[in-house]
């Protein structure tokens, strides 16, 4: 079984190495002893002496571990204590810097343009022989490398380009997301000091092991596996690179320049690339304090982790600055080692299946979510849960935004183009100002050849890259919330088709799309799932039907959560419209009810006697067609399925049908009674008529 480390970054080169050197064996210069002392005092005077063990091992001090959650507060805030002076991202402030060093930025200007204006001109030429449609792959193959060969801030600059469609072709989207960082890694004694340095206590006073190597490295760090002294627990180290801001920082001030010429003389790029590069450089920045990665770790924890199928490590706060964070090792396999994963006995469409539904609820339910979206960063556990790893980059879904893309799903649902054309809107796709009467065309034509699939047949990267290239014709601007999970989702399947070709993540979303429009009480979905539902002024059963058989396969489906937002909309006050619908439809099904019935009836009725009953009428009581009297069959037989599946919920109980007996002497109630009887009366007039008279139905009647 493979054993992979806690990773710091997107990719890692790795290595499964023991941890057999005692670390005795090497020895650093650290602060001075007294600063040591203080900084264990610090801790021994902020933790209850019931609580604390023995700190002293020899005459090296030994941090502990905090024993509950006050504890774990103290040394969260001793954690950002020693993070204090990390550095953030100031567009002024690099100016200021790097304006004052001519020599440096020219020197790596020189590097980045020696590497990247060959590639410039390769495209320019080809582009005036009518060569680059042709070698669009070539091309995005060799930006990957080059990306690779410029060092740390390039290779995350090409995995975020690698998540938006609205400046990247296809097929340079698909090239940059298999970026891998291939850098060296750097000496163990500079990452070793480094511990020492940012802890302020020397490493024999911490663990009892270490490995003498790094377990994994990417551009920004690289992990070690420890062993604690004081609880034998097992960590994953990650250190920082030495010099990592002063790289980054000056790649940056160089980009950011590169981006204001862009802005000024690149019209075929509509985005705003200044500020696509501050976003992208501010949280770059972030991911190099790790107090700040191990406090994302902590509320991703908090809200993800309650599913017994779902593993988040734990962060050890002593043991973590600016630059070291230590927390849980996990032993497991990446999500994309198939054989290796099957060898412990688990599946890789079930544990796929798991980061669809808890991506779903990062970006629709709490909009936190993991920011960083690569297969590496998703482990196998041996028990079979999920593990994630690697929280330096983390994103937010506005709440607005979280209830339009179910929306969005809905009106794709429907073909309603001209509603998602406008949903771009509520998404910041696009600003106010923009036309989207161009953009209809493109949608439709488009989606209508990919919705001629059925959900569990279309495919998710299909639609991303079809999606992708509407985009890529109009003047939109991608949040990048929306792009990484897109992004995250296409990464799923990918993983999901490795072990099954005929695997569909639209199909495995489904079912929770279909719970939170039937249980959640948000106006928006509400009227999400009205417009679903009805169409033409006529309740389209067969939808919920699908939408309860569907909704029923998320294991948080509840079939009282499922009752009350109809009833809210029912009743309230500018719920006028639908009332008259469901009076509409009330009648509908009370008639098929009744008319079905007589037909069961009159069917088990002897030849014979249908002829003297039903004044020589042998074929049928009631003047209907055979397909009008299939189509109250099928209605009434609708209804009964869709009451069984409410009934069959785990948590039904016809005590939940209580609260709405109760608010049957509302007015709005009696009144919506009143008019379902009237209705009721109304239809079965006309069919007595009908019957005595002989007068063939119309279509009216």
């Amino acid at each position: 079984m493979a054993t992979v480390a806690i990773q710091p970054c997107s990719s890692w080169t790795r290595g499964s190495i023991p941890i057999t050197k005692p670390i005795q064996r090497r020895r650093f210069r650290a602060r001075p002893k007294l600063t040591r002392l203080k900084l264990v005092a610090a801790v021994v005077e902020a933790t209850p002496s019931t609580t604390v063990p023995s700190i002293r091992n020899g005459t090296n001090p030994v941090l502990t571990l905090p024993f509950n959650r006050a504890d774990d507060l103290q040394a969260e805030a001793r954690a950002m204590g020693r993070a204090v002076n990390a550095t953030l991202y100031s567009p002024e402030l690099l100016a200021s810097k790097y304006g004052s060093q001519p020599i440096k930025v020219v020197q790596r200007a020189l590097e980045i343009v020696s590497s990247l204006g060959s590639f410039g001109l390769k495209l320019f030429l080809e582009q005036k022989n009518g060569m680059l449609e042709k070698n669009k792959r070539a091309r995005a193959t060799e930006l990957k490398t080059i990306f690779t060969q410029l060092g740390p801030t390039f290779v995350k600059l090409g995995q975020g380009l690698s998540t938006r469609p609205d400046i990247c072709p296809p097929e340079y989207l698909e090239e940059l997301s298999e970026l891998q960082d291939g850098l060296p890694t750097f000496p163990d004694d500079e990452a070793f000091a480094c511990i020492e340095r940012e802890l302020g206590v020397s490493l024999d006073s911490i663990f009892s092991s270490i490995s003498p190597s790094p377990i994994a490295a990417a551009s920004l760090g690289q992990v070690y596996k420890a062993r604690l002294k004081y609880s034998g627990k097992l960590v994953a180290i990650k250190v920082q690179r030495p010099s990592i801001e002063e790289a980054i920082g000056l790649d940056f001030y160089l980009i950011r320049g590169l981006g204001f010429f862009i802005n000024k003389y690149v019209d075929i790029i509509t985005t705003d690339v200044v500020a696509l590069i501050d976003e992208f450089a501010r949280r770059v920045f972030q991911e190099l304090n790790y107090v700040q990665e191990g406090q994302n770790a902590r509320r991703f924890k908090k809200l993800y982790a309650d599913r017994p199928d779902i593993c988040v490590p734990d962060i050890f706060w002593d043991y973590t600055s600016a630059k070291v964070l230590a927390m849980d090792w996990v032993e497991g396999v990446k999500l994309s080692e198939q054989e290796a994963i099957e060898r412990q006995g688990l599946n890789v469409l079930d544990l796929v299946n798991t980061g669809i539904q808890c991506s779903l609820r990062q970006l629709l339910e709490y909009g936190y979510f993991h920011a960083d979206p690569h297969p590496g960063n998703l482990l196998a556990t041996p028990d079979g849960r999920l593990a994630f790893l690697d929280f330096g980059m983390m994103s937010e879904t506005p709440e607005d935004a979280r209830s339009a893309i179910i929306g969005h799903v809905v009106h794709l649902v429907n073909r309603d183009y001209e509603a998602m054309a406008r949903d771009y809107y509520a998404l910041d796709f696009l600003s106010p100002d923009v036309d989207v009467s161009p953009i209809v065309p493109a949608l439709r034509d488009f989606f209508d050849d990919a919705l001629n699939y059925t959900v569990s047949e279309l495919n998710f990267k299909t639609l991303v890259d079809g999606l992708g290239n509407v985009l890529y014709q109009f003047p939109f601007n991608v949040p990048a919330y929306y792009a990484l999970i897109l992004r995250s989702l296409t990464v799923l399947e990918g993983l999901a088709l490795n072990a099954d070709p005929n695997f569909k993540v639209l199909a495995a979303s489904y079912p929770y799309f279909a719970k939170r429009l039937l249980t959640d009480p948000n106006p928006y979905l509400r009227d999400a799932l009205i417009e679903l539902l009805f169409k033409d002024e006529k309740f389209r059963w067969s939808r919920l039907e699908d939408l309860l058989i569907q909704g029923r396969m998320d294991s948080d489906f509840s079939a009282k959560e499922a009752l009350q937002p109809v009833v809210k909309v029912l009743l309230s006050p500018d719920g006028e419209v639908i009332r008259t619908l469901v009076i509409k439809e009330a009648v509908r099904v009370s008639e098929a009810f009744t008319l079905s019935s007589i037909s069961d009836t009159y069917k088990s009725v002897p030849d014979f006697m249908r002829t003297l009953v039903f004044n020589g009428n042998a074929n049928s009581p009631l003047m209907m067609s055979e397909s009008e009297m299939q189509s109250m069959i099928e209605l009434r037989n609708q209804v009964v399925r869709i009451w069984g599946l409410l009934q069959s919920s785990n948590d039904f109980d016809p005590a939940l049908l209580l609260p709405i007996f109760q608010i049957l002497q509302q007015p709005e109630v009696r009144r919506l009674g009143g008019g379902v009887m009237d209705g009721i009366t109304q239809r079965f007039l006309a069919r007595f008529l009908q019957q005595v008279l002989r007068v063939p139905a119309t279509a009216s009647a």
